[in-house]
């Protein structure tokens, strides 16, 4: 079996692992040493270990919600490698092993088989596009959201449906029915400047490594135009409480917030799982970039570093 034609490539995929499609602090399971090894196999290149490893595990254990997770990575190896037909046949069979295991179970019984079912999805969906086959592509995801929408799927379907199409667009609306800190204003206060939404989470460990790039931006550009909003959600429990009631769990978003977000500059912290619905920000952080006429310019899940973030927004401040 051939090796990755570039190990930067799956350098790449293995930081998107690191970007956070679920909660994974406060107490949420660790990554599964399968899907370890095999990161650690494709991040040096070696596809040919990667799949050894996979086919082993698999003969032992059988099609496990770890072996499938793992077997979603081998996915992202294969197309990486650029053996398109390969990858797509992978997640198929991810794809067909879940719904045995669905056959018995909900999704979201487990961590493990949303995320490797959501891998397949993803690998599809990129194969599509990465062939011209952009309307296949959008079709097979907004397929699979209406059939996973209301389970933790759901966000990152979106995420990939955004990824194709909403860059160009109207921002969707944004709703504060409950906030942390002082209201937000609406879309009229807004209205003919450069919005930055920075989507984040209270257990986000690269939400909060990218806080101090967005206080930076948000303060020096203020006065240019640049409006800053926070929009966060809750997810049903705290650092000392994996069940937290809803005011408890809010209480504590607030202290969160105060200790690592405090010095960005924000117009108001929405506090909506709509949002992150809408915007499918399964990814934290989430990073939405508006121009003054409410078009979306940048959609990035995940980290941005300071000048990347500063070279997508200078050109929409302008000269003002």
């Amino acid at each position: 079996m051939p090796k990755l034609a570039s190990g930067l490539v799956i350098a790449g995929l293995v930081c998107v692992a690191a970007a956070q499609d679920i909660p994974r602090t406060y107490g949420q399971p660790p990554t599964p040493p399968i899907v370890a090894n095999v990161l650690g196999a494709l991040k040096a290149g070696d596809l040919a270990t990667a799949e050894g490893l996979v086919g082993q595990y698999r003969r032992v254990n059988g099609d496990t919600p770890e072996a499938l997770l793992a077997l979603g990575w081998m996915a992202r190896g294969e197309l990486a490698a650029r053996e398109v037909n390969k990858a797509q046949d992978t997640a198929t069979e991810i794809i067909k092993s879940a719904q045995v295991a669905l056959a018995a179970r909900p999704l979201d019984a487990e961590p493990y088989l949303p995320l490797a079912l959501g891998t397949a999805y993803e690998v599809q969906a990129e194969t599509l596009f990465a062939q011209g086959k952009r309307a296949e592509a959008l079709q097979l995801l907004q397929r699979a959201l209406v059939k996973w929408r209301e389970t933790s799927l759901g966000d990152r379907l979106q995420k990939n449906i955004n990824l194709m199409t909403l860059q160009g667009r109207p921002m969707p609306a944004l709703r504060a029915t409950e906030w942390i800190g002082k209201r937000p204003g609406g879309a009229e206060a807004w209205r003919g400047k450069v919005v930055l939404l920075f989507f984040w989470a209270h257990w986000c460990a690269d939400c909060k490594a990218d806080a101090p790039v967005v206080a930076k931006l948000g303060e020096e550009m203020k006065a240019r135009g640049l409006v800053v909003l926070a929009p966060t959600r809750r997810y049903g429990y705290t650092f000392d409480d994996d069940h937290a009631p809803a005011a408890k769990e809010t209480a504590f978003i607030a202290k969160v917030f105060e200790r690592y977000y405090g010095q960005i500059p924000v117009e108001g912290v929405p506090l909506n799982t709509g949002n992150f619905q809408r915007f499918g920000a399964s990814t934290t952080p989430t990073i939405v970039l508006v121009d003054r006429r409410g078009i979306v310019r940048l959609y990035h899940p995940g980290l941005m570093r300071e000048d990347e973030l500063r070279g997508a927004i200078e050109p929409l401040l302008g000269g003002a």
